[in-house]
């Protein structure tokens, strides 16, 4: 999902975990009678989509004004770029290491985060993309919780749930025109919680935000990112939604983990924080 400008949220922010401001109230979306199938695309053609080429008119507040979900996203399936190698056999496999260099100067990371890079860890870890290929894919997380998470995520990878994107998110984002369409499943974000002043669970690499379109954040008339209205009906199950009580959720909770989807508000579906916030 897209997040506010970096010195914006660090004076004044308007809600909870992963939200934003005000917005208005999103269009009503019906899902079609009979709902697109979920098998993977075999075309080699362009996906129907180009994420992030379609900037949202601007808000005074700078967020994007909520449209309606466009048809190509209604029942998302998108293919995956490889910024890694893919794993080896199309088996499930997990690394944790210190943060390269390299990586942590195309993270959000700054001296006046919360978290030493010294207790971080930098993960790569399989996962099946919506493309049916498996991907290899990065995360930055706390140290203590890295075994966890890629235990975690090789459980998603056997039951082969569909991930589109996991990377390291970069300062740019924070800054970016919004487009409201984005899909990354990432962790560690230095930025504060939502209209607090501490400190986010992201910003000490303690939360994971999963498949954020397939499972948006709403509180009120406000749904982010601002193009997922048609995932807000969770009767309608697509492919890469969080569900409650399904095996994500459990899984997730066998390391302590709590779901931002079990809130009454905000809802946070795309949120599985370790500090239950």
């Amino acid at each position: 999902m897209r997040f506010s400008r970096f010195a914006i949220v660090l004076t004044a922010l308007a809600l909870g975990a992963c939200a934003a401001p005000k917005q208005p109230q999103p269009a009503t979306v019906t899902p079609p009678e009979s709902p697109v199938s979920s098998a993977p695309p075999t075309s080699t053609q362009a996906p129907a989509w180009q994420v992030g080429a379609h900037p949202l008119p601007l808000r005074p507040d700078g967020y994007g004004v909520i449209e309606p979900t466009p048809d190509a996203l209604r029942d998302r399936n998108l293919p995956t770029a490889d910024i890694l190698p893919p794993p080896a056999n199309g088996q499930y496999a997990a690394t944790v290491n210190g943060v390269p260099a390299d990586v942590l100067a195309r993270s959000t990371w700054q001296a006046a985060c919360p978290v030493k890079v010294s207790d971080l860890r930098y993960l790569t870890m399989s996962f099946w993309g919506f493309d049916g290929k498996a991907h290899t894919g990065e995360m930055l997380v706390d140290a203590s919780v890295a075994q966890n998470v890629t235990a975690v995520f090789g459980k998603l990878f056997a039951a082969r749930f569909p991930i589109e994107e996991m990377r390291v998110t970069a300062p740019a984002e924070l800054d970016a025109h919004p487009t409201g369409d984005g899909n990354n499943t990432s962790a560690f974000v230095c930025r504060p919680a939502r209209g607090q002043t501490s400190w986010s669970a992201h910003a000490y690499g303690l939360a994971v935000d999963l498949d954020p379109f397939c499972n948006p954040y709403t509180k009120g008339d406000l749904v982010l990112p601002e193009l997922a209205s048609a995932y807000v009906d969770r009767t309608w199950k697509r492919r890469g939604m969080v569900l409650a009580g399904d095996a994500t959720v459990r899984d997730f909770a066998a390391i302590g983990w709590s779901w931002g989807g079990s809130w009454s508000s905000p809802t946070d579906r795309m949120h599985f924080t370790a500090t239950g916030g």
